[in-house]
């Protein structure tokens, strides 16, 4: 193959993706079957098999048993605004991770008690084993799940407390610094850190994508000074949000 020439199959999948992205292969279409990408692009069927599970992995295609291959909608991304973090009542937790003020999300939660796994228990300066309020998210727009969260808060700091439960008792679903502020801790500095990796099964499964496909990963924790009070990862569909940040510079 000379240098710089793509493979054949490639090179089908990249003109059936044009056709996708100009719309002569809209949402909900069906996407050539095999035998007329072989013989429309003279290709063997290795090459036209290949060219459709490029096009499945880019999550533009999804194979129906039984039907076929059909063109995704893909939704217009969302914004999720990173610009700092706000004491109201009105901050909760889905506020906190959603910019368009013309969303109503609404949300579902379940707490327990957990031993810190090491990796927790790094983020929030513990020792391997100390207990943590480990409280799982999801948050829906119109009903539909759109992002999935997970906290984890020592127990050494909100054990025993009116917020030891996050969504239960008298500041429940307030956010992380009004709750704090309840217990003589000021939150005055927060830190994200921002990768993509595979949706695990369990992930896409809730979110309605297709598994093995990226999610983007904030992984945020909340300090008090120098003590880490609450870690988290907020999990959400590659392809359908992105990271919008808008920091002072001083």
């Amino acid at each position: 193959m000379p240098f710089g020439e793509q493979p054949a199959y490639l090179r089908v999948a990249s003109d059936l993706r044009k056709k996708i992205a100009d719309g002569s292969l809209p949402p909900h279409a069906r996407l050539p079957s095999q035998a007329r990408i072989r013989e429309e692009y003279g290709v063997s069927d290795t090459v036209a098999l290949e060219a459709r599970k490029v096009l499945m992995a880019e999550g533009l295609v999804e194979g129906r048993s039984g039907s076929g291959t059909y063109v995704r909608e893909v939704p217009a991304p969302r914004r999720i605004a990173r610009t700092g973090y706000r004491t109201m009542s009105e901050c909760t937790p889905f506020r906190q991770e959603q910019s368009d003020e013309r969303v109503r999300g609404t949300w579902e939660s379940h707490s327990e008690q957990e031993d810190a796994a090491p990796a927790i228990a790094d983020r929030l300066d513990l020792a391997p084993g100390e207990r943590v309020m480990r409280t799982r998210y999801v948050f829906r727009v119109d009903g539909d799940a759109a992002m999935l969260s997970t906290s984890w808060e020592p127990l050494s700091v909100t054990g025993r407390t009116p917020v030891m439960l996050p969504e239960e008792g008298p500041l429940a679903g307030r956010g992380v610094v009004e709750r704090m502020a309840a217990i003589d801790l000021v939150v005055d500095n927060v830190t994200e850190e921002v990768g993509t990796r595979p949706g695990r099964a369990e992930e896409t499964a809730a979110l309605g994508g297709v598994p093995g496909h990226a999610v983007l990963v904030v992984a945020r924790t909340f300090f008090a000074g120098k003590r880490a009070v609450e870690t988290a990862d907020v999990v959400v569909p590659a392809d359908r949000f992105r990271i919008a940040y808008h920091l002072p510079v001083r």
